[in-house]
């Protein structure tokens, strides 16, 4: 099941928070090799706390963070139209409230 995604696409909503989802400007290709980069570096950080290894886990996680930054979903926003960052804002908190709000009601 799809995440539910803000009416402009920057957020998806996640137990009533916000959390910025990948830019929409990238191409099929190229958002499944980030996809596929940040599935692997994911497992890395499993297999790193598993032996625990402190190296192979700071670059894992680092794996991890270039491939979210490159995805968009953090670092500088993709969008540029000035609009303010509400990643892990709870939905009730921020300008989506009223829209959640009609969402989950009729849901």
């Amino acid at each position: 099941m799809k995440p539910l995604t803000t009416p402009d696409r920057r957020y998806i909503v996640v137990r009533g928070r916000l959390w910025r989802a990948s830019n929409p400007n990238l191409s099929d290709a190229e958002r499944t090799a980030l996809v596929h980069a940040l599935a692997a570096a994911r497992r890395d950080v499993k297999a790193a706390l598993r032996q625990q290894d402190p190296a192979r886990l700071a670059a894992a996680r680092a794996a991890v963070h270039q491939a979210k930054v490159a995805l968009g979903e953090r670092g500088p926003l993709w969008w540029t139209d000035g609009a303010k960052d509400f990643n892990r804002h709870m939905v009730k908190n921020s300008p989506y409230a009223q829209w959640y709000e009609e969402v989950t009601a009729s849901g």
